[in-house]
């Protein structure tokens, strides 16, 4: 009896010193268990891309993209999917419904661009989802966004969108607005580790509407790698070392991102509205679903859940669940939400009633 109590006693002293240990050489002592990012190598098998110079932007961008994967899949803690790992054509509603369906943290679609009208162009740019600032950029998002007239049923896959019109272009920028500050601040990681590492020509990140980020629902960016229409620019990115560094550059950047994100969760996981003076009192709310179509906030609407509100904006109308000023709660009711079946739930801060974005809430 004594000697099974002993064993008992000293098997448990091995668990307590030995098992922290465990935890953190499998990476788990982190609130982060895992970060997917999906890298998007843009075009492929039918749809070459720009061919500046005669360069094939489809082998570029798949170079890179694979290249990036495999530095990103040292880390334990990041999970990479690929849209495509050969040469092969993805439609872009396919592209983003991937990354949609892995729940990705992060989705990154790489380009190389091209201006026929003046070929001395070049540098590196970063784009978000959003309304055209200038004329350039709306070009840019047509050249990208004409590849779904290589796909079947384009018509009814994108509800009779015209890349020309830009009066469709504005109805892409709904969906994706909720995710535009943090897809903002995963461009400007990118495109300032480009100047900064790469000393290439500052492009900036700049809003407009491509298709292939309209779907996604997560932070989406798009990178255009450099200009293949300029002699110079389009030998270094069909090169090897040009490959070689910008995919360096690239997967560092999303490193550095990740990191910083994880750092904000942790530090910010016991954040409770209700310490704050009340001017600047802070609600957290679960966004589950938007849509043009009236529902009674009832739970037999939404799979069960209580405690859902509605708001109308823009003609859409955006449901939420919960309403707490403890970011920790939040959390716990954004994966309840989501073991109901809402995948794509995610937090929104309200400051005295007015949504503002989480990154100032958790400020």
């Amino acid at each position: 009896m004594k000697a099974n109590i002993f064993f008992k006693l000293f098997f448990f002293i091995l668990l307590t010193l030995f098992f922290p240990f465990y935890l953190f050489s499998q990476g788990k002592s982190s609130s982060y268990n895992s970060f997917t990012v999906v890298l998007d190598a843009g075009h492929g098998g039918k749809d070459s891309g720009n061919r500046g110079n005669n360069y094939y932007e489809k082998k570029i961008v798949l170079n890179i993209a694979l290249k990036i994967g495999k530095i990103l899949e040292k880390q334990s803690k990041i999970k990479v999917i690929y849209t495509r790992k050969s040469d092969v054509f993805v439609n872009l509603i396919e592209r983003a419904n991937i990354a949609n369906r892995a729940d990705a943290d992060l989705f990154i679609s790489i380009h190389c661009d091209s201006f026929e009208r003046n070929t001395l162009v070049y540098g590196a740019g970063t784009f978000v989802m959003g309304l055209h600032v200038n004329e350039r950029n709306f070009e840019i998002a047509k050249k990208e966004n004409s590849v779904i007239f290589l796909e079947d049923n384009f018509l009814q896959n994108y509800d009779g969108f015209d890349p020309n019109s830009l009066e469709s272009v504005i109805g892409l920028t709904l969906m994706q607005e909720t995710y535009l500050d943090q897809s903002i601040v995963a461009a400007n990681t990118i495109q300032n580790s480009f100047v900064d590492k790469l000393n290439r020509k500052n492009r900036t990140v700049k809003q407009a509407g491509f298709i292939v980020l309209k779907y996604s629902y997560m932070p989406s960016i798009l990178v255009e790698t450099g200009f293949l229409t300029n002699k110079k620019e389009g030998a270094y990115l069909d090169s090897k070392k040009g490959q070689n560094e910008m995919s360096v550059t690239i997967a560092n950047a999303i490193k550095t991102y990740f990191y910083n994100l994880e750092n904000t969760l942790v530090n910010n996981n016991n954040f409770n509205s209700n310490n704050l003076p009340k001017k600047d009192k802070i609600t957290f709310k679960i966004q589950i679903a938007a849509s043009k179509n009236f529902l009674s906030t009832k739970s037999y609407n939404f799979k069960g859940l209580k405690l859902i509100s509605r708001e109308k904006r823009r003609n859409v109308y955006r449901y939420y669940y919960g309403n707490t000023a403890n970011y920790k709660e939040a959390l716990k009711l954004k994966k309840r939400a989501k073991r109901k079946g809402f995948k794509k739930a995610f937090i929104v801060a309200y400051r005295f009633e007015k949504k503002i974005p989480l990154k100032e809430a958790l400020k």
